[in-house]
C-alpha cells in the first residue's frame, strides 16, 4: 500500500489501528479514537457565547488497559511528514491523561516514547509490527509505580458502569485514578482539590464504587466493606442519594430518622418521588448498622448531648473509607464536629473534597490531609471549556464603601436604640439591616438583566435565611411585571423552604432553558459559618429605612470588594464562586 496517497483519517484506518489492533489491543474497549480532551474554552461576545474551536483537544488514539484506566496515546500525521512530527502533541496529551507511554506515527513505523525508562531509553523508533501489546505497557507502568500484585488489582477493578450518558473527562479519570491507586498503596488521608462545578460527586461515586467492590481491605469479604460519606447541607446530601449515588441504593441509607420523598427528574424528563432508606429509627433513634454506605450530615450525628452523638453508636473501627465533601467548611478546624467525627474513625482512609481549601494560621486543610494529591482549578476549568469564564461587575454600595453612623438617641423600627458608631460592609445584615439597600441592590441586578435576558439563571447569596427572605421581596417587586403572573419567577431556597428546595432541579439543570412558568431568580442563602451565624442570631441586629445609594463601574479585576456583586454573563448558568456551567 502506498502511504502517500492516504489522508490523515485513511492512514488511520487502513494503517496505524490495524497495527495496534495486531499487538492484541481489543478495538471495543481498549482502542478510543479521538477521544475528546478539552470541550474547547467558551468565548463570550456581547449577548452570546460560543466555543472556540481552536481551543478544541482530541487525541487520536488513547489506548487503555480497561475502560477509564488509560496507558498511552497514539498521534497520527500525514506521510509526507516525519514520523516524529506527532510527538509533541502526544506528549502533551499523555501529560493531560497521566501516563507515561506517548507514540507518533506517519504511517510508517512509530516513535515510542517511555517515560518509565524501563529499557533506560526514553524515545526509539518501532516497525509497524513491533507495537507493544497490553500486557507489556501494563507491566512496565506497575514496575514504574513500584506495585506489588495485591495493589495492581485495586488499581485495575473496573468502574462503575454508565447507567446514564455521562462518563468520566480526562480530570475526573486523573483524581479517581490517583486516589485509588494511592490508597492501595496504603495513604489514608488524601485531599482532592476540584473547582465547584467539575463533577466533585461523580468522582466520589467512582471512588466509593472502586473501593468497595475490589479487593481493597482484603482482610473483609468483597462487598462487606463500610463507607461513610459526610457533607453539612441536606440538600447535598438527597441530591447525591437521588442522582449521582443512585446505583448504590439497597445498600444506601441516610444516618436520619426523619423520611422525606425526595423529587427527581427521570428520563422522560418527568417529576417523580423517590423515597430514601433511612438507618436510624425514629423513635428508639438507634442506628440500623446492616447496611454498607452511610450518607449523613454531620450535624445529624453530633450534638452536645451524649445521646445526640449518633456516631458513637458505631465503634471506631466500623467503617473503612469516609469521603468528606466540602472539607474546608469544617473538618479543618480541629475544633469543629466534622473533625471530632474523623478523629473518633481515625482508623479509616479518608478522603477531603473541597473547591477552595483552607490555610490559615489557624485552620488548615493540608495540616490534616496532607497536601493535595490532584488538583484541578478554575482556570483549567474554564481554559478547557468545562466551565464558563466570568467576568465581574463592581457595584460599591455607599453606606458599605463608606459606613453608616446613626444620629444621637436613633432607633430602629422596632423602637430600640442603635449603638453609637460606624457600620461598615461587615456588619451589614449581620448587626444592621438597611432596608433600602436590599432595595438598592434588587434594583442593580434587574437593571442588568433588563439590558441582558431577563430569563438568564441568576442566584443571589444572601447572608442568612431572613436576609434571603428579604431579598426575595425586594426581587419580587423589582420584577413586579413578571412576578404578578409567575410567581416562580423569583425562589427562595433555604434549608427551611421546603417549596424554594422542590424547584432546585430545574434551576440547576444546565440543559433546561427556563421560560415563564420557571423560576429564574434565586434568593439562596449563604452561610459563613456555624460560629458566625450564632452571633448573629444572637446578638442585635436593626432594621433601619435609610437611603442607600449604588455607583457602578462595568469593568475591574476579580479581587473581592466590600459591596461587590457578582454577575454572571446570561445564557450562562451561574455558579457558587463565580463559576459557570455553559449550555452550548
Amino acid at each position: 500500500m502506498n502511504n502517500k496517497n492516504l489522508s490523515e483519517s485513511d492512514l488511520c484506518d487502513k494503517v496505524i489501528r490495524p497495527a495496534v489492533v495486531q499487538a492484541g489491543w481489543h478495538t471495543l474497549d481498549q482502542i478510543y479514537a479521538q477521544y475528546p480532551l478539552r470541550a474547547g474554552r467558551v468565548v463570550v461576545r456581547g449577548k452570546t457565547a460560543r466555543r472556540d474551536l481552536a481551543t478544541v483537544l482530541h487525541a487520536d488514539y488513547v489506548l487503555f488497559l480497561k475502560p477509564n484506566i488509560p496507558l498511552a496515546v497514539v498521534e497520527a500525521k500525514k506521510s509526507r511528514l516525519s514520523m516524529q512530527a506527532g510527538m509533541q502533541q502526544a506528549i502533551n496529551y499523555a501529560q493531560l491523561l497521566d501516563v507515561p507511554f506517548s507514540f507518533a506515527s506517519n504511517g510508517d513505523g512509530f516513535v515510542f516514547r517511555d517515560a518509565t525508562l524501563a529499557t533506560g531509553v526514553l524515545e526509539q523508533t518501532l516497525t509497524l509490527d513491533q507495537f507493544p501489546s497490553p500486557q507489556e505497557l501494563w507491566a512496565r507502568y506497575c514496575a514504574w509505580k513500584g506495585w506489588n500484585t495485591e495493589v495492581q488489582s485495586v488499581a485495575e477493578f473496573d468502574y462503575a458502569l454508565a447507567t446514564t450518558a455521562k462518563t468520566p473527562r480526562y480530570y475526573q479519570l486523573n483524581a479517581i485514578n490517583r486516589t485509588v491507586e494511592a490508597i492501595a498503596n496504603g495513604q489514608n488521608r488524601v485531599l482532592l482539590v476540584m473547582a465547584t462545578g467539575t463533577g466533585k460527586t461523580y468522582t466520589a461515586f467512582q471512588i466509593i464504587h472502586r473501593l468497595w467492590k475490589s479487593p481493597w481491605r482484603a482482610d473483609k469479604p468483597s462487598g462487606q466493606k463500610r463507607i461513610l460519606f459526610l457533607a453539612d447541607r441536606n440538600i447535598l446530601i438527597d441530591q447525591t442519594m437521588v442522582n449521582d449515588f443512585r446505583p448504590f441504593k439497597g445498600a444506601m441509607a441516610k444516618l436520619s430518622p426523619n423520611a422525606k420523598g425526595i423529587e427527581r427528574s427521570n428520563e422522560q424528563g418527568q417529576i417523580e418521588v423517590e423515597d430514601v432508606d433511612l438507618a436510624v429509627n425514629k423513635t428508639t433513634k438507634l442506628v440500623d448498622k446492616s447496611y454498607e454506605i452511610y450518607l449523613s450530615l454531620y450535624q445529624a450525628v453530633t450534638g452536645t448531648e451524649e445521646e445526640a452523638n449518633i456516631y458513637k453508636q458505631f465503634s471506631p473501627d466500623f467503617f473503612d473509607l469516609i469521603i468528606v465533601d466540602e472539607c474546608h467548611r469544617g473538618s479543618a478546624d480541629e475544633d469543629s464536629a466534622w473533625r471530632e467525627i474523623l478523629t473518633y474513625f481515625s482508623s479509616a482512609t479518608q478522603v477531603g473534597l473541597t473547591a477552595t481549601p483552607k490555610e490559615t494560621r489557624e485552620v488548615s486543610n493540608s495540616d490534616y490531609f496532607g497536601e493535595p494529591l490532584y488538583t484541578y482549578s478554575l482556570r483549567q476549568g474554564i481554559e478547557d471549556g468545562y466551565l464558563a469564564p466570568y467576568k465581574v461587575i463592581r457595584v460599591d454600595l455607599d453606606k458599605d464603601a463608606f459606613g453608616w453612623r446613626p444620629t444621637a438617641g436613633m432607633t430602629d423600627k422596632h423602637g430600640n436604640l442603635i449603638e453609637d458608631r460606624i457600620y461598615t460592609g461587615a456588619d451589614m445584615n449581620r448587626k444592621l439591616v438597611l432596608e433600602k439597600r436590599d432595595e438598592a441592590v434588587a434594583a442593580k441586578i434587574t437593571e442588568y438583566l433588563k439590558a441582558t435576558d431577563r430569563y438568564a439563571k441568576t442566584i443571589v447569596f444572601c447572608e442568612d435565611i431572613d436576609h434571603a427572605a428579604r431579598m426575595r421581596q425586594a426581587l419580587s417587586n423589582a420584577n413586579a411585571d413578571i412576578c404578578a403572573s409567575n410567581p416562580k419567577y423569583v425562589v427562595q431556597i433555604t434549608g427551611d423552604n421546603p417549596e424554594g428546595k422542590r424547584e432546585l432541579d430545574n434551576f440547576i439543570d444546565p440543559e433546561k432553558r427556563l421560560s415563564g412558568d420557571s423560576h429564574h431568580l434565586q434568593a439562596h442563602e449563604h452561610r459563613r459559618g456555624r460560629a458566625n451565624l450564632q452571633a448573629h442570631r444572637a446578638g442585635p441586629e436593626h432594621q433601619v429605612h435609610d437611603a442607600v445609594q449604588a455607583d457602578h463601574w462595568p469593568w475591574h479585576p476579580p479581587a473581592r470588594r466590600p459591596g461587590q456583586k457578582l454577575v454572571h454573563h446570561p445564557r450562562l448558568q451561574a455558579r457558587h464562586r463565580a463559576v459557570c456551567r455553559p449550555r452550548l
